[in-house]
């Protein structure tokens, strides 16, 4: 049997390389670029006109000429394209409208202002903290006949949070690579996401729970290395066949969606990771009080009289 205990040290260390990196590629400007539903600005979905091809050369050249040579262009499909340029005003709208339609058929033309951009960031980084602690609570209660069922709960928070951040900073060299932008759908996967993980994450703790009360190994550390072990073969197959699926789909359909596919792909492989590796890994150094060599302890000053 792996020692899953033995090698805890390891897993975090490699845990936390992988976060950091994730947190730097994030928060360096020109990694995460957010779509035109979280920032002012203007999305078209331009096809060809009928008995005619576009493609997405003409498309890019047109939008040069016009002085938008910045714009993102997405094929969808069929000679389908959606474009997405910043805020312009009503003359440049029609203008641009105009001209798109002189090159093709201009079928959505939609406008986003900067009020309703910064509502939808707000209402989805609430979303996503309203998930995660809710979480953290129905864990700690789900596992209150344990001692220190907070820390199940924390377990399974922390697990989740690597999984977004590895996420975050996938996306963001994605971002600095291909282009590609956050968008509602980022925001879907990034929520289905905490679902899957957590499910994945509370079957390894739900079976430590379970073997620590029917007494199962000699101490802590074979209790949680028998439980992983127990559970390695279900998660492994779980997260494959979905990981199969979501890949069966992305190259298949791709297009508007591949943004959402390719969080989840990240997602699932992050999340099976941290199931495995991190949330029981949180609890052994729980167990063992090791926090203090890793987080030193800053004394506290105490004025002594003259």
């Amino acid at each position: 049997m792996f020692s899953f205990a033995a090698k805890r040290h390891w897993f975090l260390l490699a845990a936390a390389i992988v976060i950091i990196f994730g947190i730097i590629s994030a928060v360096v400007p020109g990694g995460l670029k957010y779509g035109i539903d979280f920032k002012a600005g203007i999305s078209i979905t331009l096809g060809p006109k009928e008995g005619e091809t576009l493609t997405i050369g003409q498309v890019r050249d047109k939008l040069s000429e016009l002085g938008y040579g910045q714009a993102v262009i997405q094929g969808l499909g069929e000679g389908e394209y959606f474009i997405r340029v910043g805020e312009l005003s009503d003359e440049e709208q029609e203008q641009l409208r105009g001209e798109l339609n002189n090159l093709g058929t201009v079928e959505e033309f939609d406008s986003v202002s900067a009020a309703i951009a910064t509502e939808t960031v707000r209402n989805a980084a609430i979303a996503m903290g309203v998930a995660i602690v809710a979480m953290l609570l129905y864990i700690t209660w789900a596992f209150r006949k344990v001692p220190s069922p907070f820390r199940y709960g924390t377990a399974a928070v922390a697990a989740l949070v690597f999984n977004l951040v590895v996420t975050l900073g996938i996306f963001s060299i994605f971002g600095r690579t291909l282009g590609w932008e956050i968008d509602p759908m980022f925001v879907t996967a990034i929520l289905a996401i905490i679902g899957y993980s957590v499910n994945d994450t509370i079957v390894v703790l739900d079976r430590i729970r379970e073997n620590k009360a029917r007494g199962i190994g000699v101490d802590y550390d074979s209790t949680v290395n028998f439980s992983i072990t127990e559970t390695l073969a279900r998660s492994l197959n779980t997260s494959i066949t979905t990981v199969l699926a979501v890949l069966a789909v992305y190259l298949i359909v791709g297009g508007p969606i591949r943004a959402f596919l390719m969080a989840m792909f990240v997602g699932i492989v992050a999340g099976t990771y941290s199931s495995i590796f991190v949330a029981g890994t949180l609890l052994l150094m729980w167990e063992h009080r090791e926090w203090s060599r890793i987080i030193p302890r800053i004394p506290l000053l105490r004025r002594h009289k003259a």
